[in-house]
């Protein structure tokens, strides 16, 4: 049998620790688990790991900042959202976190692989028609994260913190627990992710 030519180009498959094989280039919801998320997420390092502590602060850390962040921008936030905000650097289970110089110097077919990544997520986990209001607070928020974690771990100096990520000086009275920006062990930053996952989802 004469195969299509599409057949014979090698396909971009991730094995999970749960098993399932993810294709990166034509994710399905169905191959995405909470579990694998939470543990690749645990082990990726924010700011390339140029972070103060005995540990990479990781992207699971990050996402439960930026979740509760949206409390600081509006009050009562819906669940869905929140699970947003928990899931919003989830392809980052896959692919790493990159830092957004090179995201751009990457260009446009890298953000649309995060992006197909990004839909499956959200369509696994119930949340692929949200306002696009959700997405604006919780870029807000991450946004926010972002500041705190420069100054608070990444060693940047308070006026370079403000200039690249708050131009217009709306986090300089954001309060947040200083034990959020204490980096932990893979294995607990994993734990404290799945545990706020599952105080969401699935969702009332």
């Amino acid at each position: 049998m004469t195969k299509h030519p599409q057949d014979r180009l090698p396909r971009a498959w991730q094995r999970m620790l749960s098993g399932r094989r993810l294709d990166l280039l034509d994710p399905s919801p169905l191959d995405v688990e909470i579990e694998d998320i939470a543990v690749g997420l645990a082990r990726v390092a924010r700011w390339n790991g140029q972070t103060a502590g005995d540990w990479a602060f990781s992207v699971a850390q990050h996402c439960l900042i930026v979740e509760q962040l949206l409390d600081q921008f509006r009050p009562a936030v819906p669940a869905a959202w929140r699970l947003l905000a928990l899931l919003h650097d989830a392809p980052e289970y896959v692919v790493g976190d990159l830092i957004t110089p090179f995201k751009a110097a990457l260009g446009l077919d890298y953000r649309k692989l995060e992006a197909r990544l990004q839909h499956a997520i959200r369509l696994r986990f119930g949340i692929g028609q949200l306002p696009k209001a959700a997405d604006a607070l919780v870029k807000r928020a991450d946004l926010a994260a972002a500041y705190l974690e420069a100054t608070g771990l990444a060693g940047f100096p308070g006026p370079e913190a403000r200039k690249i990520f708050d131009p217009r000086g709306r986090f300089a009275t954001l309060q947040i627990e200083a034990a959020r920006l204490q980096p932990v062990p893979p294995a607990r930053a994993q734990e404290l992710y799945l545990e706020r996952f599952h105080e969401l989802w699935p969702l009332g």
